[in-house]
């Protein structure tokens, strides 16, 4: 299937959902398994894709010292764009404050059983040290059925610099491995074809179930979001590819398709694998890719941690408690950390956020209260989240003087012409449709 016939039916899905969400909420609600489906597909993607990309990545540096520069960049450029998210972040939320005023009416047991399953759930974050030790896995196996990519990715790490180091008998290893993402990738195209079918049933579901109203309820809080999602893009990544040369407008073309999944679906593993591959070929070298896309997903969340901030100062605002300048300094400190161990599956941030509010004794109130339109705001952070990882493999590049200016000028001369044959197509169609009515 081309680029621009999933990208239509994916936009049919989402409209076709919208529209039957609405008027036959009970028949939505039925088509939730689509959508759980569709993301099964896609999580059996995310290990053997990860592992074999990120090694063949890494093993293509050829030696530890020129990993560990590229490494020691993608660090840096990580903790200054995640820093520069949550400036954003309480800065809008003191501008909008969004939990002022809020109405608090959910019954007192609902939110209850709500703290207490979240609560339970935040144990294991609320532990630096802790959450420092689980990087490591104890089995590659169970870190791939569990799904836990930041296990994964170290794995991948020692696995590649052992093949570095062993040199050429390791070199069948290598050449399989790049066999194996060659056809993950291609394993990834065809489950892209359930994309619209998938999309479909995740927004008729979600509007099927809570209603259009809850557009209306919670206006202020998605509102607040969305714009300060918008200043982050605006202020931080669009600056970003100005400093490398890089048109940012190409960059958000090219990715058209894998961030509408992510913001469909609010899961970033749907995009991740069509996102790896739309990058190789926009121009960063593959090894980038195959070290800094992963990476990024727990490093580099941007879209969570701007959320993250807002969501402290939401739920302190919503109880009355006003922090003053020191105390949300030292939150930003805190968020720092936890914010890294935000997976790129939906909910989880919901989750670290409980953890950091009770590791500062405020009530865990706002969490009960923005679950209910968690999936709305996720589908926003998770599509920042995306395009602030692709930002990151362009600047990478470019700061290693390795980005192929002449493949990304091809593809954008490649997306145009498409784009206007299909114009062209388009225009024959309706001239021979006008000419049959005639006749």
């Amino acid at each position: 299937m081309k680029h621009s016939k999933l990208t239509a039916l994916i936009f049919i899905a989402l409209i076709l959902g919208v529209i039957v969400g609405h008027f036959a909420p009970d028949f939505a609600v039925k088509m939730r398994p689509f959508a759980i489906i569709f993301l099964r597909m896609v999580k059996m993607i995310i290990a053997p894709l990860l592992f074999a990309t990120l090694v063949v990545g890494i093993s293509g540096h050829g030696d530890a010292k020129s990993l560990g520069k590229i490494g020691l960049k993608t660090i840096i450029y990580f903790e200054i764009v995640t820093t520069l998210a949550l400036i954003i972040g309480l800065a809008m939320a003191n501008l909008f404050k969004p939990g002022v005023g809020f109405n608090t009416g959910t019954t007192a047991h609902a939110i209850h059983m709500q703290e207490a399953g979240l609560l339970a759930a935040t144990h294991a974050h609320t532990s630096v040290s802790e959450m420092v030790t689980t990087i490591f896995p104890t089995s590659i196996v169970d870190a791939m059925a569990q799904g836990n990519l930041l296990q994964i990715v170290v794995f991948s790490i020692f696995f590649a610099l052992a093949i570095c180091a062993v040199g050429k008998k390791a070199q069948p290893v290598l050449d399989i491995l790049n066999s194996v993402s060659q056809i993950m990738f291609k394993f990834t195209e065809y489950v892209m074809y359930f994309a619209p079918l998938g999309i479909f049933g995740a927004i008729a579901s979600t509007i099927g179930a809570n209603g259009l109203s809850v557009l209306k309820s919670y206006f202020k809080v998605i509102g607040a979001l969305y714009v300060a999602l918008a200043v982050f893009v605006l202020l931080v990544l669009i600056i970003a590819c100005k400093i490398v040369k890089i048109s940012f407008r190409n960059l958000l073309r090219a990715l058209q398709e894998p961030a509408l999944l992510a913001f469909t679906t609010a899961s970033s593993e749907a995009a991740f694998p069509k996102a790896m591959d739309i990058m190789e070929r926009f121009g960063v070298p593959k090894n980038i890719v195959g070290f800094v896309m992963p990476t990024g997903y727990t490093f580099n969340l941007d879209g969570s941690t701007l959320y993250l901030a807002m969501g402290v100062l939401f739920s302190s605002q919503i109880v009355g408690i006003n922090l003053d300048l020191n105390q949300q300094v030292i939150i930003m400190l805190a968020l720092m950390l936890t914010s890294k161990g935000v997976a790129g599956v939906p909910r989880v941030s919901l989750i670290v956020l409980a953890g950091t509010l009770a590791s500062f004794n405020i009530p865990i109130l706002g969490v009960a209260i923005l679950l209910g339109i968690d999936q709305i705001l996720d589908m926003g952070r998770t599509t920042v989240n995306l395009i602030g990882n692709c930002v990151a493999t362009v600047v990478i590049a470019r700061w290693e003087n390795e980005f192929d200016y002449n493949k990304m000028n091809e593809f954008v001369k490649l997306s145009k012409e498409e784009s206007i044959g299909n114009d062209i197509q388009h225009l024959k169609d309706d001239i021979l449709n006008r000419n049959s009515n005639k006749i």
